[in-house]
C-alpha cells in the first residue's frame, strides 16, 4: 500500500516517478489551483485547492519538499455582474476585477474582495497555501520569458487553437488583451501587432462579445509595454505561461475547461519547451435541478454557507471522497455529510469495523486526510445531526451544555470533558439549521413490504393535533397490526429520523420537530421506495 492508501497518495507517487523519468529536480514539487475573482467563490473552488492540498500533504509525506499555489485570477475582466450584486457595476463589465471599486468598501477592489472570501474559506479549513496575485505576477515581471516567447510564436499559438477547437480568432489576434490606456477596460481591446525588440503591444479598442452581449469598444488604438503588466494573455496560452514559471508539477481540472487545459498542454510543450504538469479532471457539482452550480448562474453554494451547518472536515469530506462523477449537491446534504463524517471517525478509531482491510486501510487514510494528515488522538462526540437538533430545541438557553450533556449520556454517549469543545461546535452548527430550516433530513433506509405499508398508515395519523402519547401507542399498534416486532418498528423509524438505532421518545421527538417535518420525510422515503423497480 503506498502512503495511507488513498488516491491522493498513489497521485503523489505517480507526480514523483513522472517527474524523475523527465529527469526534473525534485527539490520543491508545486501543485496549483485557479482562484476567481469575478464573483462569489463556489465550494467547486474550494475543491480546486482542497485536492490539490491532499496531494501537496502526500508528496511531503514521500519525502519531497511541496507547496500549494493559490493563483488568484484577479487580472481577469468583469464579464457578468454577479447575480445578486448592484446592477451600477454594468459600467464595469471589461474592467480588470482589481480596477473595480469594491461595491462593499471594505477592501482595496472588487476582485481583492472576492479573492479574500475563498482565502478566508481556506484557512478556516487549515490549507495552507502560497498565495500569487495575477496583477502582482504581470507588474513584477515574473512571466516576462514565456510572454515573449508567446508573442513570438503568436502564429504558432492561433494554429494551436485553431485545431484544437476550431476558434479563428488567434490566428487573427494575438493571444493577449491589452489594458486600454483610454476606457481602461482589457476585453475591448484586439492585440494587432507585437514589436519584438522594443516590447510594445499595439492594439485597437474594437469591442468584443461577453456572455452573448456586444461590449462597445472606445475606438482608440495604442501600445502596451507587456513587461508592465498593461495587459494578460489568454486563458489560451497563460495557463501554460504560469506552469513554466511558477514550475508547477500537478493541477487537477474541471470538465468544462477541458479545451483550455488541452490547448495549454500543447502550448507549453510545443512553443515553451516544458513538460506541462500532471493533471487530474473532476466533474462538476450541481445543484438539485441539474444546472452546474456556477457564480454567473446565481446558484452559488459558498464554503461560508456550508461552515454556518456544518465543519470543516465535513466539507473537506465532500471533495476528497471521489474525484469521478457528477453529483448534485444543496445546502440539505450538510447533514448527512456532518453524519458521513462521523462514520469515518468510527472507522478510524476502529468503533465500526470494516470486513475489507484494504478498504478499511484506505478509508482511515481518508479521515486522516480530512485533517490534513493531523487527526485527533481521541473521538469526538458525535450524536446524529437530526438527534443534536432536536436537543438543542428542547435545552433550556441558560443550561444547554448541560442538559444536551446530561440527554447524551441517557442515550448512552460517553461525554468526556476532552470533547465537549467539539460538541459545542456542532451545537452551534445545528441551532443555525434549527433557526433557518428546521426541516428534517431523513436517512435512507430499506423497508419491507410491511413497513412500508405501516410507514404509511403511521403517515395518515400524523395530523397537526395529534399529541405525543397518542404518536406512541400507535406505533405499537401499528407495528403489531402489520406483523412487525415493535421493538423492530421502532429501530425502523428511528434509523429514517435520526440516523441512529435509539433516540428520544419518538413521540416527543416528532412534536418537538414538527409534525409537517416528520410526515415530509417519510413521504420522500416512500416516494423513493415507489420509484424503486419492483
Amino acid at each position: 500500500m503506498i502512503g495511507h492508501g488513498t488516491w491522493y497518495d498513489k497521485t503523489a507517487a505517480r507526480i514523483a516517478e513522472r517527474e524523475r523519468r523527465l529527469g526534473r529536480k525534485l527539490d520543491l514539487v508545486r501543485t496549483e489551483m485557479g482562484l476567481g475573482a469575478s464573483g462569489l467563490p463556489h465550494i467547486g473552488s474550494f475543491g480546486d485547492a482542497a485536492r490539490s492540498f491532499a496531494v501537496t500533504l502526500a508528496l511531503e509525506e514521500q519525502g519531497f519538499r511541496s507547496e500549494l499555489v493559490a493563483f488568484s485570477d484577479d487580472k481577469d475582466g468583469l464579464r457578468k455582474v454577479p447575480a445578486g450584486f448592484p446592477k451600477k457595476m454594468q459600467k464595469y463589465l471589461g474592467f480588470p476585477v482589481t480596477s473595480i471599486p469594491d461595491p462593499f468598501g471594505c477592501h482595496s477592489s472588487f476582485g481583492e474582495h472576492m479573492s479574500s472570501l475563498l482565502l478566508e474559506a481556506l484557512d478556516k479549513a487549515n490549507i495552507q497555501y502560497h498565495f500569487v496575485s495575477a496583477k502582482k505576477a504581470y507588474e513584477e515581471g515574473w512571466f516576462n520569458e514565456e510572454i515573449k516567447t508567446i508573442l513570438d510564436n503568436a502564429d504558432k499559438v492561433g494554429e494551436i487553437v485553431k485545431e484544437e477547437v476550431g476558434q479563428e480568432r488567434y490566428v487573427e489576434a494575438l493571444p493577449y488583451f491589452p489594458i486600454c490606456g483610454n476606457c481602461e477596460r482589457i476585453y475591448s481591446t484586439t492585440a494587432k501587432k507585437f514589436v519584438s525588440k522594443e516590447d510594445k503591444i499595439l492594439y485597437s479598442c474594437d469591442g468584443m462579445e461577453i456572455k452573448g452581449k456586444w461590449l462597445e469598444g472606445c475606438g482608440y488604438q495604442g501600445e502596451v509595454d507587456y513587461r508592465r503588466g498593461q495587459g494578460k494573455l489568454s486563458w489560451k496560452s497563460e495557463f501554460a505561461v504560469r506552469w513554466r514559471a511558477l514550475d508547477i508539477k500537478f493541477e487537477a481540472y474541471g470538465k468544462d475547461i477541458e479545451d483550455s487545459v488541452r490547448i495549454n498542454d500543447r502550448i507549453c510543450r510545443e512553443i515553451l519547451h516544458y513538460e506541462p504538469p500532471l493533471h487530474a479532471r473532476y466533474e462538476m457539482f450541481l445543484d438539485k435541478s441539474g444546472r452546474k452550480i456556477s457564480k454567473s448562474a446565481g446558484n452559488v453554494l459558498t464554503p461560508q454557507v456550508w461552515f454556518r451547518y456544518g465543519s470543516p472536515q465535513s466539507l473537506i469530506l465532500l471533495m476528497l471522497k471521489r474525484f469521478t462523477g457528477t453529483r448534485e449537491l444543496s445546502v440539505a446534504d450538510i447533514p448527512q455529510y456532518m453524519n458521513e463524517f462521523d462514520q469515518l471517525e468510527d472507522i478510524f478509531f476502529d468503533k465500526k469495523q470494516i470486513d475489507n482491510k484494504k478498504e478499511s486501510a484506505k478509508l482511515k487514510g481518508l479521515y486522516k486526510y480530512c485533517w490534513w494528515l493531523k487527526p485527533p488522538l481521541e473521538e469526538s462526540v458525535h450524536p446524529p445531526y437530526n438527534l443534536l437538533a432536536y436537543l438543542v430545541k428542547l435545552a433550556p438557553p441558560d443550561h444547554e451544555i448541560e442538559y444536551i450533556t446530561q440527554k447524551l449520556e441517557e442515550y448512552g454517549y460517553t461525554t468526556r470533558q476532552t470533547a465537549l469543545n467539539v460538541l459545542a461546535s456542532r451545537i452551534g452548527y445545528v441551532s443555525n439549521w434549527n433557526a433557518d430550516f428546521g426541516e428534517i433530513k431523513e436517512t435512507t433506509a430499506k423497508l419491507s413490504k410491511n413497513e412500508k405499508d405501516a410507514v404509511e398508515e403511521l403517515v395518515q395519523l400524523l395530523m397537526p393535533s395529534v399529541e405525543a402519547d397518542q404518536i406512541q401507542g400507535a406505533i405499537f399498534s401499528i407495528a403489531r397490526k402489520h406483523d412487525i416486532a415493535p421493538k423492530q418498528f421502532f429501530k425502523t423509524l428511528y434509523t429514517i429520523l435520526l440516523g441512529t438505532a435509539k433516540g428520544p421518545r419518538l413521540g416527543s421527538y416528532m412534536i418537538a420537530m414538527g409534525v409537517e417535518n416528520v410526515v415530509q420525510a417519510f413521504n420522500r422515503i416512500l416516494q423513493m421506495h415507489d420509484q424503486e423497480p419492483s
